[in-house]
């Protein structure tokens, strides 16, 4: 397939009637989800709890890892807040969250709030208006990215959450999702910059700091990493059906490194699974009614080596997350940060099921 026609359908099929049944599947999934981890996945949870251990603060970054760590801290970040809190959101359905930014407010937090419209305008309208009737300024991302898929918070010019996960409480106590603290200051001012532009709905060209990627534009960034590789990849992901993607993580193994991929199975990436594991890549997977549903997104080069690192973010591996969506991720060094992600990333890998 020409790369026009994979365009096509990504921004046609894949974004509607794709994303529709992941979601539903999800949805159909939560109450047997619930109930099998609270009762049958001790072990598995219980071992990703003592895991997190390794989500301390380090070179300015500070790993959470959910479902292990929950909401608290993230939480304490929004109540602490004492100047300002700008929050942009793919998905909002927390009471609690929105309770927070609503006190804020009243405390006299300046709260701003960019709702994705695109696809979850639905989903997002009892938050907006929760919100607007309680005085918390909201509005829709700009119309020109396919989806505002990003998820992050820039609390008072100082402190910038960078998240895989939504703030959707029904998903947290079974979802594998991956944030960052980032206190760097060529991070929170170039987020910052980006969230004024989206307010605005001014064009920019937004600005890397020290480690963030952004969409649109993310796959050279992400091809890259992936090409540093010399021993070692681990990853996960929710989408996998960017051939810019997949063609380097065949090419990483083809050439000796050894490529690990988990993620939530589904027929949607059975071609990508079956290419990627016939040029040697070791595809995991769990069940779409699994304890565990995979919605990180991170790649992890070379644990263990001198030179490793860690992308974690928004971006599926889909071209509408990497060409045409509002999305952001960061690539860090941090050793803290990515011995941290690549414990899980193990442990997920050892608890899901090998691919055919």
């Amino acid at each position: 397939m020409n790369d026009t026609n994979v365009r096509v359908s990504e921004r046609g099929w894949t974004m509607s009637v794709k994303e529709t049944t992941r979601k539903t599947t999800r949805r159909s999934r939560l109450g047997t989800a619930v109930c099998i981890a609270l009762l049958a996945t001790g072990a598995l949870l219980t071992t990703v709890g003592q895991l997190t251990a390794a989500s301390a603060a380090a070179n300015g970054l500070e790993l959470i890892t959910e479902p292990s760590a929950g909401m608290t801290r993230i939480y304490h970040l929004l109540e602490g807040a004492k100047r300002s809190v700008d929050l942009t959101m793919y998905e909002l359905s927390d009471p609690k969250a929105e309770a927070i930014l609503v006190t804020d407010r009243a405390r006299g937090v300046n709260v701003r709030v960019l709702l994705d419209q695109h696809y979850e305008q639905s989903q997002n309208t009892p938050a907006f208006n929760y919100l607007t009737a309680h005085r918390v300024e909201v509005r829709w991302a700009p119309t020109r990215y396919d989806l505002t898929h990003e998820k992050s918070a820039v609390i008072d010019g100082t402190i910038a959450l960078v998240m895989s996960l939504n703030f959707t409480a029904q998903y947290y106590a079974t979802t594998r999702d991956f944030a960052v603290v980032d206190t760097k200051r060529t991070d929170v001012v170039a987020i910052e910059n980006v969230f004024a532009a989206d307010w605005s709905n001014r064009t920019i060209a937004p600005p890397h700091g020290a480690d963030l990627v952004w969409s649109p534009g993310a796959e050279p960034a992400l091809v890259e990493l992936i090409g540093s590789a010399r021993h070692s990849l681990l990853v996960e992901n929710e989408e996998m059906n960017d051939p810019y993607i997949t063609a380097p993580l065949e090419a990483a193994a083809r050439r000796g490194v050894r490529v690990e991929v988990v993620m939530t199975r589904s027929n949607e990436w059975t071609d990508a699974f079956n290419q990627l594991t016939a040029a040697g890549v070791l595809v995991r997977t769990y069940a779409p009614s699994a304890s565990l549903y995979i919605h990180a997104k991170v790649i992890v080069v070379d644990a263990g080596y001198a030179g490793a690192k860690t992308y974690l973010g928004s971006q599926n591996f889909s071209i509408a997350s990497l060409v045409y969506n509002r999305e952001l991720g960061l690539v860090t060094t941090s050793s803290a940060i990515t011995n941290g992600v690549a414990s899980i990333v193990r442990q997920d890998f050892a608890h899901a099921t090998p691919w055919r």
